[in-house]
C-alpha cells in the first residue's frame, strides 16, 4: 500500500516543480496533473516523483496534522 502525503508547491519551472513536506523539499513532475499548478498549491506525489493529484488546502492540512500525530507518537 501507498501513502502519500501531501505536498505544496514552493517553484514551478516548466512542467517541474519543487514541493515541501515537513521541510523536506524534492522536485517532481507536474505532468500527469489535469490542470496547471500555481504556487501554493497542494499536491499528491507518488513514488515516482509525479504529482498526480491536486487537493483542497483544508484537506491537505488536516492529513499533515494527523500524520504529525503520527510521527510525534512514534518518537
Amino acid at each position: 500500500m501507498c501513502m502519500a502525503i501531501p505536498s505544496r508547491i514552493v517553484a514551478l519551472k516548466g512542467d517541474m516543480a519543487t514541493v515541501e513536506c515537513f521541510g523536506e523539499h524534492r522536485e517532481v513532475s507536474l505532468m500527469l496533473l489535469d490542470e496547471p499548478a500555481v504556487l501554493g498549491d497542494y499536491v499528491l506525489v507518488q513514488a515516482g516523483g509525479f504529482a498526480y493529484e491536486r487537493i483542497e488546502p483544508s484537506l491537505a492540512m488536516e492529513a499533515l496534522h494527523l500524520f504529525s500525530e503520527v510521527l510525534a507518537e512514534s518518537e
